[in-house]
């Protein structure tokens, strides 16, 4: 017999979809000079987000803890070929397969923000702004596999697990609510704090323009590089075209 179980508490929730909009929202802008500041203010964003929900790892309500989402390879292996069966494996957290790919996210994203800040700081030059345009596409690609396994474990489980990072709840067996009790006060005090936290960076980020300014200065320093490229190319094409001179 199962029932409806309350997996999700509201910080894990605020911080998926606030993630998951942050990300999407820089890498639409990330080639938009005009949308540099945004895509700073939404970088540090995500930044933050990572710090929280590694914190949340460790101190937050049972489902949310890796303790609770720790499986070795074989488990998530033994899980991929469950769903080709009759009778697949059903967790009321995160599966096996599933818990890689919420690591994945938090270990390319934690190094896509790092390698945006030192690209945006000019330490390590041109090698540190491809590493983070390869960490942002590594990054794509997680997400998308990630949600690749959202659709198929919905229609394997006959689970909406969209609806379930909305509500929180899941399905689960009779008497597995009683032995991970959520502390929802508590819970419903850091979710709020922390999309209010979020908000109010994104206002002061907007209204004073620290972050337009910075960008502006970055994309400044962009276009002097790129003009002394141009001139000295041009100027080793002039000098190569140059012919000596037999007759003097």
């Amino acid at each position: 017999m199962s029932e409806k179980i309350k997996v999700w508490d509201v910080p894990v929730r605020v911080f998926h979809w606030l993630l998951a909009g942050s990300f999407a929202g820089a890498y639409l802008v990330a080639e938009s000079e005009q949308l540099r500041g945004v895509h700073m203010i939404l970088g540090y964003t995500t930044m933050g987000l990572i710090a929280f929900r590694i914190i949340w790892g460790f101190v937050g309500s049972p489902f949310a803890r890796f303790r609770s989402f720790l499986f070795p390879p074989s488990a998530a292996i033994g899980y991929l070929r469950s769903l080709a069966t009759d009778k697949p494996r059903h967790f009321v957290g995160h599966n096996p397969a599933g818990s890689y790919a919420i690591y994945a996210i938090l270990l390319v994203g934690l190094a896509t923000g790092v390698t945006g800040y030192l690209s945006l700081n000019e330490i390590g030059g041109e090698s540190v702004e491809d590493v983070h345009e390869l960490c942002a596409n590594v990054w794509l690609g997680v997400v998308i596999v990630h949600i690749a396994g959202v659709i198929i474990g919905s229609w394997v489980h006959r689970e909406n697990l969209v609806r379930a990072m909305v509500t929180g709840y899941k399905q689960g067996a009779a008497g597995q609510g009683s032995e991970h009790e959520i502390g929802s006060a508590a819970g419903r005090v850091v979710g709020v704090c922390l999309a209010a936290g979020v908000a109010a960076f994104w206002i002061w980020g907007l209204l004073t323009g620290s972050f337009q300014n910075a960008g502006s200065e970055h994309g400044a320093r962009e276009q002097a590089r790129e003009r002394e490229e141009d001139q000295g190319q041009k100027g080793n094409i002039v000098l190569g075209a140059r012919k000596p001179d037999f007759d003097e």
